[in-house]
Order: C-alpha cells, then sequence, then structure tokens
C-alpha cells in the first residue's frame, strides 16, 4: 500500500478527507500539518511498521476517538496542549470564557496595584489556568481537580510550557478552603446524565462531563460555594451547555451576584455566564 491508496482507503471508509491526511501523517510519523509532503510522496510505499500503524489510527478514529487523542496535542489560545483520555480535548468554546477572565484581569490591574489571585475549578488539562498564566503573567494561578490522572497532564503542559501554576488535588474548593480569590473560573461538568449526545463522546472521561439530572448540579455547588472564596467585587466566570445560560444567570443572581452576563461563542450561543460579588457596605 502506497500513500495514495491509504489516503483512499481512509475516505471509503468513511473519515473525512483531513482526517484521512491526519491519520496518514501520523502513520508515517509525519507533522499532521505538513500535506504538501502527502502529494509530493503520493506514491510512496508504506512500510510494514507504518501499516500497522495505519490501521490501528484509522480504526481508532472510525470508532469515534478524537483526533487530538490520536496526536496527542490540541491547540488552545496559542498554546499546543497535551491531551490524551485522561483528559477532555479542550474545545475552541472554551477560549471565550479565557478571554472574558483576561479582559477582566486587565481591567482589574488598572485599577489595583496587588498580584491577582485566579482559581480555575475542574482545571483538566490546565488549559483556562496556564492560558491565563501565560496571557496575564503576573496572576498567581491555582487550578483543581478531583482527578489525580488530569492532574498529572496539567503538570507536564505546565513543564512543557514553563509557567508556574498551582496544582491541588480534590473536589472543587475542598484543596482551597479558607483561602480567598480576586477571579474563579470554572468549565465544569455541564451534560445531564441522559443527554442523547452522551455516546459521540464515549472516549471521553464521562466523570468530565455529566452532572446530574438537568446538568447544573456542579453548577449549583459552584455558585453556591463560590462567594465564601472571593473578594469583593471579585468576579465568577462559567462555562455551561448551549440551553442553560438563562438558568445559571438566575443561580448566580440568588446566590447575590451582581452584574450578571453572559458571553456568546463562535457560533453566537450563549456559552458563558458570570457575575460580580458585591463590594461590601
Amino acid at each position: 500500500m502506497n500513500v495514495h491508496d491509504a489516503l483512499t482507503q481512509a475516505q471509503a471508509r468513511g473519515l473525512p478527507r483531513i482526517d484521512a491526511q491526519m491519520v496518514v501523517l501520523l502513520s508515517v510519523e509525519r507533522d499532521t500539518h505538513d500535506r504538501a509532503w502527502l502529494w509530493s510522496h503520493d506514491d510512496s510505499p508504506l512500510s510494514d511498521s507504518q501499516f500497522t500503524r495505519f490501521n490501528a489510527l484509522l480504526e481508532r478514529r472510525l470508532a469515534g476517538e478524537p483526533m487530538a487523542y490520536l496526536t496527542g496535542i490540541q491547540e488552545f489560545h496559542g498554546m499546543a496542549l497535551r491531551v490524551d483520555a485522561r483528559v477532555l480535548v479542550p474545545r475552541a468554546d472554551t477560549e471565550t470564557l479565557l478571554d472574558w477572565a483576561l479582559e477582566i484581569l486587565e481591567h482589574r490591574s488598572q485599577q489595583a496595584p496587588t498580584r491577582p489571585r485566579v482559581l480555575d475549578l475542574g482545571t483538566g488539562s490546565g488549559a483556562i489556568a496556564l492560558g491565563i498564566r501565560a496571557s496575564h503573567p503576573p496572576a498567581e494561578v491555582h487550578a483543581v481537580d478531583a482527578s489525580a490522572d488530569a492532574l498529572a497532564v496539567a503538570r507536564a503542559n505546565a513543564h512543557q510550557l514553563g509557567l508556574d501554576v498551582h496544582l491541588h488535588h480534590g473536589n472543587w474548593f475542598a484543596p482551597v478552603a479558607g483561602q480567598h480569590f480576586d477571579l474563579i473560573v470554572s468549565n465544569p461538568p455541564y451534560i445531564a446524565e441522559d443527554d442523547p449526545h452522551l455516546p459521540a463522546l464515549a472516549h471521553e472521561p464521562r466523570t468530565a462531563l455529566t452532572a446530574g439530572p438537568d446538568g447544573l448540579d456542579d453548577l449549583r455547588h459552584i455558585v453556591h460555594t463560590a462567594p465564601s472564596h472571593l473578594q469583593r467585587g471579585a468576579w465568577l466566570l462559567l462555562e455551561h451547555g448551549f440551553d442553560q445560560a438563562e438558568a445559571v444567570r438566575a443561580l448566580l443572581g440568588q446566590a447575590g451576584f451582581t452584574h450578571i452576563c453572559s458571553r456568546k461563542d463562535l457560533a453566537g450561543i450563549e456559552r458563558c455566564s458570570g457575575g460580580q460579588y458585591p463590594f461590601g457596605g
């Protein structure tokens, strides 16, 4: 089998053209962006090891495994993050949350000279925490995850990127009991346990996806608990499902937050909601 035949077979089996190209490039251990190589080596034969690797990768992708797990890398906000089945693949939608957080930190830096303390709850691969640390160096960033496996991935990403982030193992606020922050951000599980889209996400850790019958269990807990960990005037920003913005805004209002609003993702969907913890007296 040569390169052309491999591409043809992958597409005949149902892979989109871009996925077929990436699988072949991975099989021959080329950069997955080097598509020009495919055209210049169209008739190059695959070695036995490359052929074996091609079949294995093809079957994994056809089974629905995210391409990021095959490559081991996911681009996020200008960073190349290492990812695998221990963590969710960071989505472009989550950049909406990160950009909002950076806006708040930039505004704060113009008002207060002190170093801001930021908390990322359910950090997973570390995407949000590392994005904040990379784009706003003055921030002291803390990141929490209940999964030791996820924290290992975040730790490896922090080391690779040379970014100093304080990582804590535990459930939500438990590892930072008694501490207060100028900004709390989270992309928690928010999918309902019976959501029909879950089978398409079967390769990603379910504990990082679902949160009760309506998908709001973790969001409720975070909104309810956050005030005891926020400085006066600090912000809480949350990513949520495509149809949960109204419910999350209501939760924030019930918890006493002010300036409550939502932000839309690139598709025009309200993807994040947040509010400011009121200033005292």
